[in-house]
């Protein structure tokens, strides 16, 4: 049986531990920590469908208050899976939530866990500075064995990786929102990552119940890579005019099928979140107009207006 897990979130970390030669039932640990607060975030819910699949999970974070509001907004979120998918047996959505739970275990110190851990799965802030502070820590004190991984929607892996002595066990791990219900992981492999961490990423998502796909390390991987640009022309036919942004929703929602136009979801995503990547891809291929700033997309964002999370973005929430 594989032995320990980690996480960190906000700094937010996820971690979680497995071994390959074992059956994927037998995975054992997945962690969690909060170095600034709980939010009741998709980073959560990584851990709780990692919980829900089988895992035991720690969350680490630097106080147990914001632990335990931790495992209180896991708990939440647990009851409403088991009121739908248990909704004609209460009894056995009762006991789903409280065998998932007694798999989740706290803890404050992060060096103990990830010492024995064997997959570290980060999911923090979109620094790479911080990121890079946080992996050579914990290079430091897991076992040789232990794979890194990053949760990463838009910095490059290798620039994580190059921070720790284990360039061969690094890969990116890219969970989606709402992470209990899309399938999707893309699994990252830089030109140092094994085939040995790829395949173990690879098994690992299956256990998970996600479809995972592969990608090189190239900037906003797959998703994302099709994705911001077409977000970033949507807030530039806006600016320019041409269509409201109520009519851009609706005819991306009609006329294309998409579940959410491209407001909706940006405001979903977090405008803070957008902001980063494009600035980012912006600072490397300043050339590229796919990657030009938005004025009002700066406007909102420096006003604290995110979106969804602050009750405002392009569109006002009660």
């Amino acid at each position: 049986m594989c032995r320990t897990a980690l996480g960190v979130t906000t700094l937010q970390d996820l971690g979680v531990c497995w071994r390959k030669e074992h059956d994927p039932a037998e995975m054992l640990r997945v962690g969690r920590a909060e170095l600034g607060g709980w939010k009741p975030s998709w980073e959560a819910i990584v851990k709780e469908v990692a919980a829900a699949t089988g895992h035991t999970v720690v969350l680490v974070d630097q106080t147990e208050d914001i632990l335990a509001k931790s495992k209180k907004g896991i708990e939440e979120s647990l009851r409403k899976v088991a009121k739908k998918k248990f909704a004609e047996n209460p009894k056995a959505g009762d006991e789903f939530v409280e065998k998932t739970l007694s798999t989740i275990v706290t803890s404050t110190d992060a060096a103990s866990v990830v010492h024995s851990t064997d997959l570290v799965v980060e999911a923090i802030v979109e620094n790479l500075k911080v990121k890079n502070e946080l992996f050579k820590r914990l290079d430091k004190f897991a076992a040789e064995h232990t794979i890194f991984a990053s949760n990463t929607s838009s910095l490059q892996i290798t620039s994580i990786a190059n921070a720790t002595t284990r360039q061969d066990r690094f890969a990116g791990l890219h969970f989606f929102n709402p992470v209990p219900v899309m399938k999707l992981v893309e699994v990252i492999k830089t030109p140092m990552t094994s085939q040995k961490t790829f395949e173990s990423l690879v098994d690992f998502s299956k256990a998970l119940g996600k479809h995972p796909v592969s990608c090189k390390d190239t900037p906003g991987f797959i998703v994302n890579r099709l994705l911001v640009p077409y977000l970033m022309e949507a807030i530039r036919l806006y600016e320019r005019g041409d269509a409201s942004k109520e009519d851009i929703d609706t005819a991306m929602k009609l006329g294309a099928g998409y579940p959410m136009g491209p407001f909706e979801l940006l405001d979903y995503v977090g405008l803070d979140t957008t902001k980063f990547i494009v600035d980012g891809w912006h600072e490397m291929d300043a050339e590229n107009p796919l990657h030009q700033p938005s004025p009002s997309l700066n406007k909102l964002v420096a006003e604290n207006k995110f979106g969804k999370k602050t009750g405002e973005g392009f569109y006002k929430y009660k």
